[in-house]
């Protein structure tokens, strides 16, 4: 049995996260696995098989740089000695964790990168400021390099098309029965009381509460527009973060504290797909929207904006928009009052078998 390492920052609630363990739990069963995590933490530690070797790697952060550096190359020395290209195949999982990078280039020559964003959306369109943390994370010293969204895949090679053979589209694995199974657990009793619904066509959002990419103001936005017209709707969001209180206050001051009600992170959000009528995401932009493929597990229609494999949804399994607060109002108010029909039922069997196909040529050299 061939011996892999995969390195990532943690694992806590996150997409990546989720993601991780789906793949972990899919290599286990044709790969000896060791996990080397940043930080040795989260929530989904354990989901994490006994199967599993798990080793914590953790950068020194003391405020001293002269003694910061010193102890770093201390560590770094001791894991080339003990790891140096041990494994037939390694990989940073996690894009942004350099200690993650240096890990996996160093267990394996048959290293790969995971990018679970488009990093030049994410900085605007900033080709230099692109190729600048594309260079810090010494892209070019993998094999390969792994995108989970076309887009991002694309844009990688407009900015470095020497590397255009190394790049590889491969989403993210999910495990849809297990998702279809937790949906059916009941929601918290207070969560009911909050949520009463009467009559009323139910909006979900899930996700990180971060104004700069989610741009959860557009949902309120929406909110009071809908309101204004007397159209029956709740809204709830299930997640938190750092702007989760700027949303608070922002309803409490449209006065929508009727329509729009924040649950906080759930552990289990399935069950709120089960009570809702439409999953909604407004964001600028999206690695792959992990969402998409919750919603069409749960067979819920989506409005969506145009953000990374929107393709995917538009016309299939929900409406698209622009990032118009009208255009997302008018889609919102369409389904209020016709409802969406599914096109498409997801085939999650064929979706995971290309995906694993995908993965087993990355690991075994194609």
């Amino acid at each position: 049995m061939k011996e892999i390492l995969i390195a990532a920052y943690s694992l806590g609630l996150g997409g990546i996260e989720t993601s991780l363990v789906t793949l972990l739990k899919e290599l286990e069963k044709r790969y000896k696995i060791t996990l080397v995590l940043e930080k040795k933490e989260g929530i989904f530690l354990e989901k994490i098989s006994t199967n599993i070797k798990i080793i914590e790697y953790t950068p020194n952060n003391n405020s001293n740089i002269i003694i910061r550096k010193a102890i770093n190359m201390i560590k770094q020395i001791k894991f080339k000695m003990k790891y140096r290209n041990k494994y037939e195949f390694s990989a940073a999982y996690a894009t942004y964790s350099l200690s993650s990078g240096f890990v996996a280039r160093t267990a394996s020559k048959n290293s790969a990168l995971w990018f679970h964003a488009d990093y030049l959306t994410l900085n605007y369109n900033d080709k230099e400021k692109t190729r600048e943390y594309y260079n810090s994370l010494k892209y070019n010293e993998y094999r390969k390099l792994v995108f989970v969204s076309q887009e991002a895949k694309n844009n990688f090679i407009k900015l470095f098309p020497e590397s255009k053979e190394k790049a590889v589209y491969c989403n993210n694995l999910i495990d849809g029965q297990s998702i279809i199974e937790k949906s059916k657990e009941e929601i918290e009793e207070n969560d009911k009381k909050k949520i009463n619904k009467k009559d009323e066509i139910i909006f979900l959002n899930i996700g990180r509460h971060d104004e700069r990419q989610k741009r959860l103001t557009r949902i309120i936005q929406v909110a009071k527009k809908l309101k204004e017209e007397e159209l029956k709707f709740k809204i709830i969001f299930v997640g938190d973060g750092q702007d989760s209180e700027t949303y608070k206050e922002q309803v409490k001051q449209q006065e929508l504290e009727d329509k729009i009600i924040f649950l906080g992170k759930k552990q289990n959000p399935y069950p709120y797909y089960r009570i809702s009528d439409c999953v909604i995401l407004t964001s600028d932009y999206e690695g792959y929207p992990v969402v998409f493929l919750e919603s069409m597990i749960l067979k819920k229609p989506m409005i969506t904006t145009k953000v990374s494999d929107y393709e995917q949804i538009e016309n299939k399994f929900g409406m698209v928009t622009t990032k118009e607060i009208d255009d997302i109002y008018q889609k919102a108010k369409k389904f209020i009052e016709e409802g969406y029909e599914l096109k498409e039922t997801f085939d999650i069997q064929k979706y995971n078998k290309e995906i694993i196909d995908k993965i087993e040529n990355i690991i075994n050299k194609d």
